[in-house]
């Protein structure tokens, strides 16, 4: 019966700390939208909530990696579930990672503001990638919080995307620096952006490749492309 009781209260504590790890992903999600909105139209009042907002997220990761220490001292998961909480460690320092990047774009967007930027010409180079990480990281946290490990192996190859734009954006706005260089400030600062959404991409695909870890104890990471599905793995390679 102990045994039982204690494996109750493990299952109660994870499940807490799943429950804050999702809401923490919820408040970075909105970070990340509303920095992306403070660059399209310029909005410093906007960009400063923010900027704000990162606090509560650092404050959030604190909370959270205390609370997973105590979950493994106190409980001593073996197996699956020490892999569950490492993994839900990992994910929680991603999404602080997230926050971290959303704050940047946030403050870029508040500098063109000051600057008297204005039009924010160079959102539409952004927009593509934009979406398509928003949609990488709201399927990332979907695929956490079901613990869906096909969902999770599909949205590897949606990283690629998401770095094959960022590429074709850098080249075109080094194209645009060389012609005219009176671009060359506007543009960094779009760059910057950029590769704040590309990195986020990034971490993102951290959290898809932490959710395989768990579902099927697999590491993934740092695997080439078409070998993360063991199906295409061929005989002694």
């Amino acid at each position: 019966m102990t045994g039982e009781h204690s494996s109750k209260q493990y299952d109660q504590e994870l499940e807490a700390i799943r429950s804050k790890v999702l809401l923490m992903g919820g408040m970075v999600e909105t970070q990340f939208d509303e920095a992306l909105e403070c660059f399209r139209v310029g909005d410093s009042v906007r960009a400063e909530r923010v900027i704000a907002e990162d606090q509560s997220v650092n404050q959030l990761e604190v909370s959270l990696d205390d609370a997973c220490s105590h979950l493994i001292v106190r409980r001593q998961p073996t197996a699956n579930d020490l892999r569950t909480v490492m993994a839900t460690i990992k994910v929680i320092t991603d999404l602080e990672r997230i926050g971290d990047e959303a704050t940047k774009i946030a403050r870029i967007a508040r500098s063109l503001h000051e600057r008297g930027a204005g039009s924010f010409n160079h959102y539409d180079m952004i927009r593509t990638i934009s979406k398509a990480t928003c949609e990488l990281l709201h399927d990332a946290l979907d695929a956490f919080a079901r613990l869906d490990g096909k969902q999770a192996l599909q949205l590897i190859a949606a990283d690629e995307v998401v770095d094959h734009e960022f590429r074709t954006i850098m080249r075109s706005l080094v194209t645009f620096m060389m012609e005219d260089p009176r671009t060359i400030s506007n543009a960094l600062d779009t760059l910057w952006v950029a590769k704040a959404i590309e990195r986020i991409g990034d971490h993102a695909k951290n959290i898809a490749e932490y959710v395989i870890y768990v579902v099927e104890g697999r590491d993934i990471r740092h695997s080439k492309p078409g070998l993360a599905n063991p199906a295409l793995e061929q005989p002694g390679a």
